[in-house]
């Protein structure tokens, strides 16, 4: 399959590592989707790829909204459209903590992306790649044994969602101190999103499909603040990595600047 008629689906591409990710794929001559939950941004980033002479178009997708998120697959597959690679990019970090803030970040960043991963799955093609876009804040060893075990191995899917919603439960009821938890949702979502993969790579290995997450360490971002030490086109390197591994590469790894995070 020649590399210039491969696509690739990004989510949260308005901005920052996403949009970067779209234009240094773009530029290896890919297709590049271009998803976003705001329409005037994902249209005025798309638009600034396309006057580089990049092969990208936009599409809305809000992916903490199954609605969202059903009708661009069902547009998609009308379309015919078929998949190389998927980038679960979007993410948030939301100010305070409390159950509303554990609620909305884990729909984000966890459910998000096992929800467009599994809905667009039948569009990936075999040997595709699929990549998680993780943070160092979730490598277990910065955790306690006991903590580890929830995680290490990796449950199954449907226990690691009910893993994941006993964390929302435990904060909204106060408890999570006492149950072991640590008082962030950021950290909580990642850890359940490397745990994800895992899970993931080792079910869609009959598909040659290769799912690994990534850590494009602190970049200078919205989210990152502008004294993050590493550039957007640095970070995004890592992304592209994994987008565009070759059919022998890792599946179910982590990774940070090419190199394997160990678990």
């Amino acid at each position: 399959m020649k590399q210039a008629t491969r696509t690739v689906l990004v989510t949260g591409a308005n901005r920052g590592l996403g949009l970067e990710t779209c234009r240094q794929l773009g530029r290896l001559g890919w297709r590049v989707l271009l998803t976003a939950p705001d329409s005037t941004e994902g249209q005025q980033a798309c638009e600034a790829l396309r006057s580089e002479g990049l092969d990208v178009h936009f599409e809305f997708l809000d992916v903490a909204s199954q609605e969202s998120l059903s009708t661009l697959a069902g547009r998609l597959e009308q379309e015919g459209v078929r998949l190389s690679a998927l980038v679960n990019n979007a993410g948030i970090a939301m100010d305070g903590f409390n159950a509303h803030v554990a609620e909305y970040t884990l729909a984000v960043n966890f459910f998000g992306p096992l929800h467009v991963t599994e809905r667009l799955l039948p569009l990936v093609e075999e040997h595709g790649r699929i990549v998680m876009v993780s943070s160092a804040l979730a490598e277990l060893k910065d955790y306690p044994p006991a903590f580890q075990r929830r995680f290490n191995p990796p449950p199954p899917k449907e226990q690691l969602q009910t893993l994941l919603r006993s964390f929302i439960e435990d904060v909204r009821a106060g408890v999570y101190e006492r149950k072991g938890w640590p008082g962030s949702a950021y950290r909580v979502s990642k850890l359940g999103l490397n745990a994800l993969t895992r899970v993931l790579a080792e079910e869609l290995k009959p598909r040659n499909l290769l799912v690994n997450a990534v850590c494009p360490s602190w970049v200078r971002t919205q989210m990152g603040g502008p004294h993050a030490a590493r550039s957007v086109e640095r970070g995004a390197d890592v992304l592209v990595w994994a987008a565009t591994l070759p059919p022998e590469g890792p599946t179910g790894g982590f990774f940070r600047n090419r190199r394997p995070v160990l678990w």
